[in-house]
């Protein structure tokens, strides 16, 4: 089922509950300028709004996965940049926070390249990141004169470490699929003729499993990050109470007894 078609950014919603986020600006890398992150933020916020999403899998379309900003459009706008990027960053900003914020888990599926800003904050913001043995990552935004965004202050040293994330904002090393998953910056590296493939079945197995519960750890990890443990422990032990009196809690624990698949139906 289409949900958002004939722009930048695109959302087709399967009988299983997954949601295929395209970016659709291929003649461009995928390349982000302000009328490309209205989009990308316009169709978060329908996944966001849409009930039968249970896993959503971020893609893109052409060569490349994101190319980051448009530095072509940046280019040509001379003197009047700093008021473009304030646009431009501010729905990169938010179109982050829905990703982060939002209940299904996002599956990042990257080949080619992801890099600066957009290309490589989304994947920091994404929860699982499979990555075509051909993919290469890089920041690029000192490259450039710029600073890192999309969050990516703060996600990629919590992915990778203080010191490495330093490294990587500061040099703008090209890092291969095989370098980002050896750091920790990806999930999985799978072969590019079987990326969209391994990639999906991934995003069905999650929408196969507990909404409530798959929301709640996402909820609890990405908020926990720079919490104390001590700070984050009573949040838990409320969301575990919570989630035990639903009907998929009780469905896995007798799947479990009864030695049989859990079918989950998010009550």
């Amino acid at each position: 089922m289409k949900l958002i078609d004939g722009r930048q950014v695109l959302l087709d919603l399967d009988d299983d509950g997954v949601g295929h986020l395209r970016l659709n600006r291929p003649e461009a890398s995928n390349g982000m300028d302000v009328p490309f992150l209205r989009d990308l933020y316009d169709v978060i916020m329908r996944a966001h709004g849409e009930p039968g999403l249970r896993c959503l899998l971020l893609t893109g379309e052409g060569r490349h996965f994101c190319a980051g900003g448009d530095v072509t459009t940046f280019a040509s706008k001379g003197d009047a940049l700093p008021d473009y990027l304030r646009e431009a960053t501010s729905w990169l900003q938010i179109s982050v926070q829905g990703l982060l914020g939002l209940q299904a888990p996002v599956v990042a599926a990257v080949h080619g390249f992801a890099a600066g800003g957009g290309g490589f904050g989304l994947v920091c913001a994404s929860d699982i990141v499979i990555a075509a043995e051909s993919a290469k990552f890089m920041s690029g935004a000192t490259r450039v004169g710029m600073a890192p965004d999309a969050g990516s202050s703060v996600t990629l040293p919590q992915i990778v470490g203080v010191r490495k994330a330093m490294e990587i904002f500061l040099t703008n090393p090209t890092l291969s699929a095989a370098d980002a998953l050896d750091i920790g910056l990806i999930t999985r590296v799978v072969a590019d003729d079987v990326l969209h493939e391994e990639a999906l079945a991934l995003a069905r197995t999650l929408a196969a499993g507990a909404p409530k519960a798959l929301a709640a750890t996402k909820r609890l990890v990405w908020s926990g990050l720079g919490s104390r443990v001590e700070a984050q422990l009573p949040e838990e032990a409320r969301t575990v109470a919570e989630l035990s009196g639903t009907a998929d809690s009780r469905e896995g624990l007798a799947a479990v007894i009864e030695r049989r698949s859990p079918h989950f139906t998010g009550k």
